[in-house]
Order: C-alpha cells, then structure tokens, then sequence
C-alpha cells in the first residue's frame, strides 16, 4: 500500500513541474493522485513534509527565477508561464519566497557585485578552494534535457526516499552534471539526480546507482537562489581553473546542497559546485 501512495506523490509532483500554469488547485492534485480531496492533503504533507500548497508556491517561484535570468521574457510572460493570473500577485507571491520582486531579482542576478577578483581582474561570484572529498555512493534517477529542469527529478527522488521512510540513511543531495551545455543540445545533457547513501544501503528497485570517486576538488561556495548557477558554472571554469595551475580529471562534476530548499530561503541556500582535479 506504501508503495501505491508513493506512485501518487510522484505523480503529483511530475504534474507540477510539468504544468507551472495549469490548474493546481487541492482539487485538481487530488484528482491527479487518485485520491479523495478529503484525504489528498493530509497524505501529501504527512509524506513530505510540506503542503500541497507550499509545494505549488515553491516550484513555480523557483521555474519564474530561471526565467527571470535565462532569457529576456518580460515580466507579465513570466508570470503567465509560471501559472500567475498577472503581474501584482506574480510580484507579491515571488517576493514572499525569494524577499525580492521580480523586477529586482532580475536586476541583482545579472549585475552581481563580486565577492572576489583574481589577479587577472576578472571577477568571482563566490570563493573557491581546493579540497580532498570523500568518494559518494549514490541512490539517483536520471535527468535529460536542460540542467534548471533536474528539480523535478529531485524530488522523485526525495518521494521514495519519504514514502519509505529512508532519511535516517540519507548523507546529502547531490546533482552529476555529464555534459557541458556549451557543447551538448539541451534536449540531450545527461545529469543523475540523487541522495548520498553508506555502502550497506539497500537500493529501491526504481533507483540507480551512481559512483562518483574521492579525490582532489575545486569547491565553489555558492550562496543564493539556484537561478544563478549558471554565471558561477561559467567562472569556476572559464576564471578560476585557468588561473589555477590544476587540470581537471576524467570524471564528472557535481553539486552538493547542503540545505533543503523547502524550508530554507532562496537567499540562503548552500551548494557546493565540486570539479574533480587531477
């Protein structure tokens, strides 16, 4: 019976990504799950921790975010593709999860002042070091398509693990990034979405496993909305590593998230951006 709620929720939480600007009302999931409205809410915050609601509020935010700073739509289009009837409560709603409007948010993400400059003059958005990282085993679903898309992926991924009650065994979250968007179309970049996990974990049958090994790591401490990696993607490649005397090794990067953004402001959030180095 576990196993049928969690097809639901992951149901749920599909439909979500994949219609920010449908119908998401209580009624409207609880139909996409198969279960009566008088129940759907309860079940999907017992197995998750957050409402129905919240959860509906956070990803159009987080998809109005990548927009905001991946292409030059304007504001009213944005809202509509992120499900908004018009621009006072796209700005109202976005600003109550982000503390900035939409407007602004643009503005601060594309005008980033430095937090460090190398000896060349060009600016980091954030510091980097040099660091040994243990090897990670991890319980993961795959991700193809655009990279600010994976989210939908994670939280397949963080379904099972509640609907089994498996976080008492979970180390961390962690995205692989395989390919290059400079190179790679967007239809076919790879990445793995998934939870670090000790060696004596028992994988779920709809999960993979996925290796990444120790070593030596450029980490680059992003602090801020995920809406920005790109920019810091682009520096610790193209303006710390050239700088840096290190070349980079036969095996994939990655990112860390060292907090959970259900309960944690966008301004907030963690993630380390690790390279692995010869």
């Amino acid at each position: 019976m576990t196993e049928a709620y969690e097809i639901r929720l992951r149901r749920v939480v599909q439909h979500i990504f994949d219609h920010p600007a449908g119908d998401l009302s209580l009624d409207a999931l609880a139909e996409v799950a198969a279960l009566s409205r008088f129940h759907f809410h309860r079940v999907y915050h017992a197995m998750t921790g957050e409402t129905a609601a919240q959860a509906v509020r956070r990803i159009r935010a987080h998809r109005a975010a990548h927009w905001l700073l991946r292409t030059d739509w304007p504001l009213a289009q944005v809202a509509a593709a992120a499900g908004y009837d018009n621009a006072q409560s796209f700005a109202r709603a976005f600003r109550g999860q982000f503390g900035l409007t939409p407007a602004a948010f643009r503005k601060s993400g594309r005008d980033t002042p430095p937090a460090l400059t190398l000896r060349t003059g060009v600016p980091l958005m954030f510091p980097v070091t040099i660091a040994e990282r243990p090897a990670l085993r991890l319980a993961a679903l795959p991700h193809r398509g655009a990279y600010h898309e994976i989210g939908k992926a994670f939280q397949q991924v963080c379904a099972v693990f509640s609907a089994r009650q498996l976080w008492d065994q979970a180390r961390g979250t962690v995205g692989v990034y395989y390919d290059s968007p400079q190179s790679v179309a967007e239809p076919d970049l790879r990445a793995d979405a998934g939870i670090a996990v000790p060696e004596g974990f028992d994988l779920p049958s709809d999960l993979h496993e996925t290796r990444l090994p120790g070593g030596r790591y450029a980490v680059m401490t992003v602090k801020g909305p995920y809406a920005q990696f790109p920019q810091a993607w682009d520096q610790l490649y193209c303006n710390w590593l050239p700088c840096s005397g290190s070349e980079p090794a036969d095996s994939p990067p990655y990112e860390f998230y060292l907090n959970d953004p259900t309960d944690t402001a966008p301004a907030e959030l963690l993630t380390e951006i690790c390279v692995p180095l010869k």
